[in-house]
């Protein structure tokens, strides 16, 4: 029997922490009760801009250095690999754009893109704010060099960026990660037990 529901949509920027520990599990997740999930990048600046927000590593009291302590905490606790960047947070609009243009031509390709890009950058700690970084990581993957980096400055995937953005703030998002189910708003990868729980029962 197919499934008729709609895919779950999972909201993250590349730069955050918590973004990138559930682009490891949420997939699998979703797939052990037969549903499927939509990627959907976007710039926190821009949302942290539209709701008064301001990042949590802006914060130097002892709420940004807990938040620190628990990055590397929720990784140990979830098996996932994680070095702390050299440079945080880094802007994202280069892998973004990336990520819209290889979507619109291969959606499994794209998503393999999004986990080689998150792991770039919280495992192997390479800049990926900048274009050529972003070109290596697609590159490697197989993909037209030349034909994504002219991708990256065309006005329709800046719009199509632009266009998740808001689309992101009407929905309700306000950081990263944020993963709406039929409705029903999770915001944080400490929010995957309820996720499982929801996705298994229908609701609670």
């Amino acid at each position: 029997m197919t499934d008729t529901k709609p895919p779950i949509d999972f909201w993250f920027d590349f730069s955050s922490p918590y973004g990138y520990l559930m682009s490891e599990k949420i997939d699998a997740l979703a797939a052990q009760y037969g549903r499927k999930v939509k990627w959907r990048p976007i710039l926190l600046g821009i949302v942290f801009q539209a709701t008064g927000s301001k990042p949590p590593a802006d914060n130097v009291s002892s709420k940004g250095r807990y938040m620190f302590h628990d990055f590397h905490r929720s990784a140990r606790h979830m098996g996932i690999p994680f070095t702390p960047p050299s440079r945080f947070p880094l802007p994202t609009q280069n892998a973004a754009r990336a990520y819209y243009w290889l979507h619109g031509q291969d959606c499994a390709l794209a998503r393999a893109f999004a986990h080689a890009t998150y792991r770039a950058f919280f495992v192997d700690d390479l800049d990926i704010s900048s274009p050529d970084t972003v070109l290596d990581i697609a590159e490697k993957l197989g993909v037209d060099r030349p034909a994504l980096a002219a991708a990256l400055q065309s006005l329709e995937i800046k719009a199509r960026l632009k266009d998740e953005c808001e689309q992101a703030l009407a929905a309700g998002v306000f950081g990263s990660p944020h993963v709406i189910i039929d409705g029903e708003a999770f915001f944080g990868a400490d929010r995957l037990p309820q996720i499982e729980h929801w996705l298994k029962t229908g609701g609670f």
